[in-house]
């Protein structure tokens, strides 16, 4: 039953997962291809969707800007009375100090010199020098009058003007020394005055007058095809698109309608994958850490998709999207692992410029990965996997371009770089497996194998203190494996568990038979203490197990070796002493649950067939059969199966492949029909096998 806690849990971690994956994704279309000159063009056909112009490139527009601004004639004021000022002056200092230094040739001659530089013009030092070197004319405005132009040459700063007097001293034949003693520079006072205002804004209006573009191209126009090469027209046209591009996406409307389709895709896709999981794993579904890291996988590689693909999307390739397959495959199964990696790769095409390429190469790689690890075990396993998936991967990425009319000389080796980095990046699977693990209760093969290593403190103890209940696991643990294997359960799993199904007979193991070599000490035990002795292993193995810190699985698989069956030996012979006695039937019942996995149900009928096993008088094909279909009948009418996904065709199996192997393990003969049937079987208290009714019940206590 879903509960309205379920849900609304499940419906926000959707809408979480799909909030951060769109909070990275790129929020403008973006124009991310890798190319130049000489090359030809990766991807695939582009087709203007609208009309664009060719834009000029930074370093035309930057030789335009020059060409304007060495054009510019800066603005200078023009202050006519400063010149009349040291024109007076100069004349007035003539008739009281400088007549005795000059004649009146002289003054003249000094007083036109002066009177020309004036009319020219003289700026200021550092004005004279801003623009000397930057331009050639300047433009002088006289009485607020139209500007009139003059060459950069033709006008003084105060150093330039009295050279300009001293060099002409000579052609006027005057004497240096006395126009020296005049000291003409303290008349000499700059009258033009930079207009900065006024050039600013010339300057700006003659900037915005270059045009930014030279051409047009026309929506429907084919801009390349994929294998073109790329020529420097060919990139300028490109170079154009992605600025049109950025343009047009920077605008509110299309950004808000961009991150909309984002949402709506990405809230789709995760729909479509949660009505996968309910439909076809509800299990799954149902299980809150199941779920948690299947949005985590999608999460995760979705995200480093996008925050990758600056400076070119490219690097997407890098990503090893494959992990996704193989944990899940290890962890869950082959179908789910297909589907969350099915999700993962069309949320990130959602951003790419050439996603069938890229959903062709990471499905085709993930696939692989699928088939080539069914589970993994050993780091050799995981390195002929990526070895594989890696090859493949180059082979279908050769084979594409071929497929597109590239030839071999065309093809650029970057894409074979990445994913050759994509595979060596798969590596890190192993050790990231444990510690997906640690978060999140899953447990992989690798951890069952290490488990099963009979070298483990827990089974190194068990051996020694209970040699009988160790032999006893182990030929459990090899019969319920290979009944496993036949119907396609976790063999690893089941295999661990059996290994450790009774370790919690360490805490008495003299109690139970196959550990004792003299006295039975249940004989000296009313039935209420035998039993609750032998019920006791269940709850005795499942401390042990937090002790020693096994799995939740296994501790499962502890608790539901019986499931809620009867320690039938001590519960009839306390029936039998006691007949007119109502009887405590939990006294004598194993705490359980009932199994409710494939793997549980399996592991209580090969214990339980296996200590039966142990009881026959003669061990012939005949008994054997009656054996285990009289022990597992018995079970399914007690309805030890009701509550696992268990089938009849795999109890059906899971007979043949007990009766097969108990038969190469007893080398049982045939029956002749001459011989006495048999006539008991023998039971160990300590596991759930159902005598036969009308046959004598045998203490055989282990």
């Amino acid at each position: 039953m879903w509960s309205k806690y379920k849900i609304l849990s499940r419906v926000l971690l959707v809408v979480v997962c799909a909030v951060i994956i769109v909070y990275f994704m790129p929020h403008e279309h973006t124009f991310t291809y890798d190319y130049s000159v000489g090359k030809p063009w990766k991807y695939s056909k582009i087709v203007a969707e609208y009309d664009f112009p060719i834009y000029k490139t930074e370093q035309q527009l930057k030789n335009e800007r020059d060409s304007v601004l060495r054009s510019l004639k800066p603005f200078f004021n023009y202050t006519e009375s400063v010149g009349e000022l040291q024109l007076h002056n100069f004349k007035t200092d003539f008739s009281t100090k400088l007549a005795l230094l000059i004649n009146v040739r002289e003054r003249t001659q000094l007083a036109r010199l002066l009177a020309e530089v004036y009319a020219r013009g003289i700026a200021s030092q550092s004005e004279y020098g801003m623009v000397a070197d930057s331009v050639d004319n300047v433009s002088i405005i006289i009485k607020g009058a139209s500007a009139q132009v003059r060459s950069v040459k033709h006008i003084y700063s105060p150093r330039t003007a009295y050279e300009f007097i001293m060099s002409a001293v000579d052609s006027l034949h005057l004497s240096k020394e006395a126009v020296a003693r005049c000291n003409i520079n303290n008349y000499i006072t700059p009258n033009l005055v930079y207009d900065s205002r006024r050039t600013e804004q010339m300057r700006k209006e003659m900037l915005d007058n270059i045009a930014q573009s030279h051409g047009l191209v026309l929506r429907d126009t084919k801009i390349i095809d994929e294998g073109e090469i790329v020529t420097e027209h060919t990139m300028r046209v490109l170079q154009s698109l992605q600025k049109e591009t950025e343009k047009r996406s920077a605008s509110g409307i299309e950004a808000v309608l961009l991150i909309v389709g984002q949402v709506m895709c990405v809230l789709i896709l995760l729909g479509v994958f949660m009505t996968f999981l309910l439909m076809y794993r509800p299990d799954y579904a149902r299980d809150g850490r199941s779920i948690v890291m299947l949005l985590s996988m999608i999460l995760i590689f979705t995200v480093a998709a996008s925050l990758v693909q600056n400076p070119t999307e490219l690097n997407v390739y890098m990503v090893p999207f494959a992990i996704v397959p193989i944990f899940i495959r290890v962890f869950m199964d082959s179908r789910t692992a297909f589907s969350t990696m099915l999700i993962i790769v069309s949320i990130c095409s959602l951003s790419l410029h050439n996603p069938y390429e890229f959903m062709l190469l990471e499905i085709v790689a993930g696939l692989t990965a699928i088939f080539t690890l069914k589970e993994l075990t050993s780091r050799s396993q995981l390195l002929r996997a990526v070895l594989v998936i890696t090859v493949v991967t180059a082979l279908i990425k050769l084979g594409y371009d071929l497929s597109q009319g590239f030839i071999l000389s065309t093809i650029d080796p970057s894409w074979y770089e990445r994913i050759a980095i994509n595979g060596v990046l798969l590596l890190f699977a192993y050790p990231l497996m444990l510690l997906f693990e640690k978060m999140f209760g899953f447990i992989s093969s690798v951890t069952f194998v290490e488990l099963s290593n009979i070298n483990t403190p827990l089974l190194r103890r068990l051996s020694k203190e209970a040699q009988g209940t160790f032999n006893h696991s182990m030929q459990v643990a090899n019969l319920a494996a290979e009944v496993a294997a036949k119907i396609g359960a976790n063999v690893q799993l089941v295999r661990t568990a059996a290994l450790y199904h009774d370790i919690g007979k360490l805490q008495n193991p003299g109690f139970f038979t196959e550990n004792q070599s003299g006295e039975n000490p249940h004989d000296n035990l009313a039935e209420e203490q035998s039993a609750q002795i032998i019920i006791r292993h269940i709850s005795d193995g499942i401390e042990m197990a937090d002790k020693y810190r096994l799995p939740t699985v296994i501790k499962e698989c502890i608790s539901t070796h019986h499931g809620r069956s009867k320690a039938k030996y001590f519960y009839v012979n306390y029936v039998k002493k006691h007949p007119d006695e109502p009887v405590n039937e939990e006294l004598f019942t194993y705490p359980g649950p009932n199994p409710q996995t494939r793997e549980q149900a399996i592991l209580m009928i090969a214990d339980s067939v296996e200590a039966a096993s142990r009881s026959l008088p003669e061990k012939t094909e005949e008994s054997i059969r009656d054996l285990v279909n009289k022990i597992v009948d018995q079970q399914m009418a007690d309805g030890c199966f009701t509550n696992c996904p268990i089938t009849f065709l795999d109890i059906s199996v899971a007979k043949e492949v007990l009766i097969s192997s108990l038969k190469t393990i007893y080398h049982a003969r045939v029956s002749y029909p001459t011989m006495e049937p048999v006539a008991k079987e023998e039971e160990e208290t300590s596991e759930t096998a159902t005598e036969p009714q009308k046959t004598q019940e045998k203490a055989n206590l282990q």
